[in-house]
């Protein structure tokens, strides 16, 4: 190999491992970004914060029943980074409730059968410090729209 072929390679390698750090940011910054987003997106109309700091807002209300943080639900949801690039779906997943985020498990419990919530999860109340593998980004908060549709006793 050339010494121009392999700083070439070496210089893309170097760029690629860059752009992968970018994409997972900076952990202190995204704490920043999230906490003012949700401080901004809490005088919207129709946002609701828990004392947790949990905000959300009703899309459609539902008559069902109401499940508890021991309950089985179903769900289809949609999750979202609050820069808007989404990042996970699901359409009839069923799960514990108490086996999910926290911010999910106080938010679902919100919620009776039929209705459609559009949570905003302070990172505290998602993945935290950690994020979640490759795909969640340490400290962020995220964006979810949750219709419940079953709920599973």
């Amino acid at each position: 190999m050339t010494r121009a072929v392999w700083l070439r390679s070496f210089m893309g390698a170097l760029l690629a491992v860059s752009l992968i750090g970018c994409a997972m940011g900076n952990p202190e910054e995204n704490k920043k970004q999230g906490e003012a987003f949700l401080a901004e997106n809490a005088h919207k109309p129709g946002i609701v914060t828990t004392p947790s700091g949990l905000q959300y807002e009703i899309l459609q209300e539902g008559t069902g029943n109401q499940p508890t943080a021991s309950d089985n639900v179903t769900v289809n949801y949609k999750g979202s980074f609050i820069t808007g690039g989404e990042f996970d779906s699901g359409e009839g997943i069923s799960f514990p409730l108490s086996g999910v985020i926290p911010g999910w498990t106080e938010g679902v419990q919100l919620m009776k059968e039929g209705a459609k919530y559009r949570f905003f999860i302070p990172s505290q109340l998602a993945y935290g410090e950690n994020g979640a593998g490759r795909v969640i980004p340490p400290n962020s908060a995220l964006i979810f729209e949750v219709e419940l549709t079953k709920v599973n006793r």
